[in-house]
């Protein structure tokens, strides 16, 4: 019983100490000095005048405008090394599940799926070096489709 009497005080008394040393550190962080001033250097640059006469700025940059074809590399080509693993080509490659579902019934299995994206990936990967270069993708471009005559 002495124990639990005198464990009890010795926790009151450290919890006691514990806030006077913390309302100490408060009472210290309140007395500090106010940040000083930043001086103003005396060599700014001077404001030009509202009106600019001849002034005339930096031209603005240009924009490179992709082709097709390389937009197209660069939706699988996720993190823009101008490669595309095996691991990019087949993350991306949903709709060519839904294209290779002959019967339309789903229930193509993910093996068949598999087969066919690495077969078209081996086939446009020339050097064996299972990536694509721009090259090498633009092998696999799909053909295009033949827009039919306007019925006007």
């Amino acid at each position: 019983m002495n124990r639990i009497v005198l464990g009890a005080l010795i926790a009151l008394a450290l919890t006691g100490l514990g806030l006077f040393w913390w309302q100490g550190r408060a009472e210290v962080e309140r007395g500090a000095p106010p940040p000083q001033p930043a001086e103003a250097s005396a060599n700014l640059p001077e404001i030009p005048a509202s009106d600019p006469d001849d002034m005339v700025g930096p031209a603005p940059p240009e924009a490179t405008e992709l082709t097709k074809e390389q937009r197209r590399f660069f939706r699988y080509d996720r993190n823009r090394d101008w490669r595309i693993t095996r691991t990019e080509m087949l993350s991306s490659r949903t709709e060519a599940f839904r294209k290779l579902d002959k019967d339309g019934n789903n229930l193509l299995d993910f093996e068949e799926w598999a087969v066919a994206t690495v077969e078209k990936f081996e086939s446009a990967d020339a050097n064996g070096d299972n990536e694509l270069t721009p090259a090498e993708f633009a092998t696999t471009a799909p053909k295009p489709k033949k827009k039919p005559r306007c019925a006007c």
